[in-house]
Order: C-alpha cells, then sequence, then structure tokens
C-alpha cells in the first residue's frame, strides 16, 4: 500500500504521457525517443557537414524535431494539481525540453553569426550533442523508476531515484545555459575587436548582456 501510495501521483503524469496500459507508460510518446533523434541528427550535422551552408541545411531536421516536441513539452507545462513527486518527474521531463530548446535556438542563431568558423560551429554542436546524451540517460534512469515492473524498489528508493534525476537534469540544464552564453561570448569578444558588437547584441537579442 504504500508503494501504490507513490505509484498513483507518477501514473499521473504517465498516462498524460499518452496510454492507459500500466505495462507501457511511455510509448506513445516517449521524451526519451524526441531526445535521441535530435541527438542522431545533430551528429549527422557534424559528421557531413563541411561548410556552414551545408550545417544550416542539415541543421533543418533538428528544428523540425524540436518544434513537433515542443507542442508536448508545452501540453505537460499546463499539467496542475500534481503532488511533490509527481511535480519532480514532470519538471525533469520538462528540463529536457529546455536543454533542447537552448540548444535549438542559440545554435541557429550561431549557424548565421560570422563570428564563428565551420569547424568552430562543429565543435559547439558536438559539445551540445554530449550534454543531451547525458540529459538523455537521466531519463532512463526516470523510466526504470515509473516503469510498473519495478516493484521491488521500495517507497523511499523510488522517491531518491526521483529527487537525483532531478537535480541531476538541473545540473546539465544549468551547464547547457552556462555553455551557451560562454560560446556566444566568444563571438561578442570577436565582434568588439572588429567594433561590430551590435551586429551580435541584434543576434542574440535585447538580453544578450548577459553573455558578456
Amino acid at each position: 500500500m504504500k508503494q501504490l501510495k507513490f505509484l498513483i501521483p507518477i501514473f499521473a503524469i504517465c498516462l498524460f504521457l499518452g496510454t492507459n496500459k500500466a505495462s507501457a507508460q511511455w510509448t506513445v510518446i516517449d521524451p526519451s525517443n524526441i531526445a535521441q533523434s535530435i541527438v542522431n541528427n545533430s551528429k549527422s550535422l557534424v559528421q557531413e557537414s563541411q561548410t556552414a551552408t551545408h550545417m544550416v541545411k542539415n541543421f533543418q531536421e533538428t528544428v523540425k524535431i524540436y518544434q513537433q516536441a515542443k507542442k508536448y513539452y508545452d501540453a505537460l507545462q499546463s499539467v496542475n494539481n500534481l503532488v511533490r513527486d509527481a511535480r519532480k518527474v514532470q519538471q525533469t521531463i520538462l528540463m529536457l525540453g529546455n536543454i533542447s530548446g537552448y540548444y535549438v535556438n542559440n545554435f541557429q542563431k550561431m549557424l548565421t553569426d560570422p563570428n564563428f568558423t565551420s569547424s568552430e560551429l562543429s565543435a559547439i554542436a558536438s559539445g551540445y550533442t554530449r550534454i543531451l546524451e547525458e540529459a538523455n540517460g537521466v531519463l532512463g534512469d526516470l523510466k526504470q523508476v515509473v516503469n510498473i515492473t519495478t516493484l521491488s524498489m521500495t517507497d523511499k528508493d523510488r522517491m531518491d531515484v526521483v529527487d537525483n534525476c532531478y537535480k541531476e537534469m538541473k545540473r546539465l540544464k544549468n551547464l547547457t545555459a552556462y555553455y551557451t552564453n560562454k560560446n556566444i561570448s566568444v563571438s561578442y569578444l570577436r565582434a568588439k575587436k572588429k567594433a561590430d558588437t551590435q551586429r551580435v547584441v541584434n543576434l542574440y537579442g535585447d538580453g544578450s548582456e548577459k553573455y558578456w
């Protein structure tokens, strides 16, 4: 009974993910599949793109995947009145969406930034991809907790895993923000030498002062 007390709110998230079958909670809309698709496309971009022009073209598939996934993340964001542990599951999944958003939205701008070379853009994409792979691994750990087949775990064991996944995903989200800001700061410093900083400010937005 104690275990079921924890499982019920978690199932509220699972059911939202698209199925009412307890043995297949994540099969219809699986955020880990979304993240893996972005990772796979990013790896192809790095391996196959020789110029910035090719990167722009190849990156469009990644953008398309993210735009489709954003509808799912926006819908998940609107789920309210969850108990603490189910809320942490929700927030952990949403942070994976945040990480994907940092990558897609900012790398699109970097692709049009003349202050980066093609090789640098490839390295930046590789960095984002590695973070996304780690984040997807965290989500894999979370899936094991949500899965009905892990009934051998105690209530405390489940909550500990949820807490750890939440903390690790938050660390990766913060790392993604830091990584993004440091790369943009490189562009700004290069633009400063050319007295062309306004171009960088215009490209990355009005709040871009935080990057340097």
